[in-house]
Formats: C-alpha cells, structure tokens, sequence
C-alpha cells in the first residue's frame, strides 16, 4: 500500500473503529508534561539530591521557588484538562484552588516521605546509606508519586493520579494505585512485580517484597455484567505486618492482623488475625498459626520471630 492508500484506510478506521479515537475533544493531559511534573516534583522533595550540579544552601530559597511556581503551572494545568475531560462547570478556578492545595502540603508530605525513607534504610542490610537509598532505591520513587497522586484522588481529579503512578509503575516495575490508603514507613524491597489495588489499606511499619500482589478476589457487577466502581474490594494490611516475595492476598474482607507474617507464594482470601504467621507446609494449603514472641530478659527485646 501507499502511504496515501494507508492514510485514507486510517481515515476510514476512525470513522467506522470509534472508542479509540479522541478527535475534537478536550485537551487530555499529556504524557510528557506528567513526566517533566514528576520528576520536578522530586526535586522538590529531595533538593540538591537529582540537580546536574551541586545545590548549594544559598541558592536553595531562588531555586525552589522558580520549581514551585514552574510546578504549579503545570500542575493547575493539567489538572484542568482533567476536570474538563470529566465535565466539570467550573474547572480553571478549581483547578487552581487543587493545585495550590496540593502544593501547600508538601512540607507535610516530605515529612510522610521521610519515613518511606528510613524504613528501607533501617530494611534493608544491604543499604549503605540514605543517599544511596534516595538516589538508587526505586521503592522511594514510586511510594512519593504514590503519596501525591492520593492527594489528586482525594480531591477527585480523573486521570492524572493514575498517570503520575503510572510514570513510577514504568520506572520501576511496581504498581501502586493511587486511590491506596499507605501509613507511614512503607517499604517495597526491590519493588518489581508488586500491585496494590485501589481500595487497599496499608498500616505503619509494613514491609513488602518483590512480586507481591494486593489484589480484589472477585468484583461486583451491575445488571449489564460491568464492574461496580468504588467498591470496597483489597485487602488491609494492619501495622508492622511482613509480606514475603510472590504472596497474593486477595479481597476487600481480608485483614492482616499487626505484627503478622505472610511467607512467601502464600496465597490468601482470608483474615489473619494479629501476631500470625502463614507459609506453605510441603505440598498442602497454606498453614496460618501464631508467632511466637521472644522472652525479653533473654536480650531480645520483646521482638516477634517466626
């Protein structure tokens, strides 16, 4: 075929194939901009750790505050063409008011993020410093999208949480959806394969390995057949619960309880309660039974063991 010939096929496909087409609709968010967002976003919070030269403590107040104003733009911007895309009456000023909301909790979120980043230093053994944790641990990537994307969801903005997320999902291999409910130091050691779904919970001091998936057992339908949105349908992972390379814990109705193990390839659709262990025994279903607690006055300080 020509090229004519495969221009004028084309032409014919976006008239009779629709659904894939965006033709003389709103202006989407795009997909470069995200991208130039985040990565802006983290130098925001980590100044003088991704800069191509040394940022020195006199030029920080001018630095961030030419990154702020550029991140703002860009952030009311394609905040607005996502209201537009969802019909919004009134989306410039909204988009305005979410932006400059989201960026008023930054110091809040550097705090949160903080955490994330002393809990894959304190994980992980292999770590030699926090530096090397900042600039080289994916997990510090994806979880600090993650964080601002939520806040996105919270205020309801279609689209762009899950690009933001999605950019990290394409950097690191680990899919962390913006609508998950994540507590303070969180950790995702080596991060490639995880998911975790929209309606997940996830407490404080959770640690979570590669190839891990928090996943919905099953999904409402409406009459048609078509998935219900919204519904309550991942798991809970309550404080200081372990979770080891290849577990699947399925369902909006499963809780693991605190300080609570899942070995690894376990596959779950029920309820841990506190202070378990579950791992496969030989060629048999998964075995939950309780941890057992080390005697303090033997120098252990009262740690839980498998």
């Amino acid at each position: 075929m020509t090229h004519d010939e495969i221009k004028q096929a084309l032409l014919a496909s976006y008239e009779t194939d629709g659904g894939i087409n965006h033709l003389d609709g709103v202006n989407l968010p795009a997909q470069e901009t995200v991208a130039d967002l985040c990565r802006d976003y983290m130098h925001l919070l980590f100044p003088g750790f991704f800069e191509a030269t040394a940022l020195e403590k006199k030029d920080v107040s001018e630095h961030i505050g030419a990154l702020l104003l550029r991140v703002e733009q860009r952030l009311a911007s394609e905040v607005e063409k996502s209201l537009r895309f969802a019909r919004d009456p009134d989306p410039a000023p909204r988009a305005g008011e979410i932006a400059s909301a989201t960026l008023g909790s930054l110091p809040a979120l550097r705090k949160l993020v903080r955490t994330d980043v002393l809990a894959a230093y304190e994980g992980d053994p292999a770590a030699g410093s926090v530096e090397e944790i900042i600039l080289a641990y994916p997990c510090v990537l994806v979880i600090s999208l993650q964080r601002l994307a939520h806040i996105l969801y919270r205020f309801g903005v279609p689209l762009l949480p899950r690009m933001i997320t999605e950019y990290g999902h394409e950097r690191t291999g680990c899919d962390l959806h913006p609508g998950a409910q994540i507590g303070a130091f969180f950790f995702v050691d080596h991060c490639t394969g995880v998911v975790i779904g929209e309606t997940a919970k996830i407490g404080e001091h959770v640690k979570i390995y590669q190839g891990v998936t928090l996943g919905a057992k099953s999904f409402v339908t409406d009459d048609s057949g078509n998935p219900v949105k919204g519904v309550r349908r991942h798991p809970t992972l309550e404080d200081r619960v372990v979770i080891y390379p290849g577990a699947t814990i399925l369902g909006g109705d499963t809780i693991i309880g605190e300080n609570s193990v899942v070995g690894s390839n376990v596959w779950l659709m029920n309820s841990m309660p506190a202070n378990s262990i579950a791992y496969y025994q030989g060629d048999s279903a998964s075995v939950v039974r309780p941890r057992q607690k080390r005697d303090p006055l033997a120098g252990h300080n009262g740690n839980w063991v498998i």
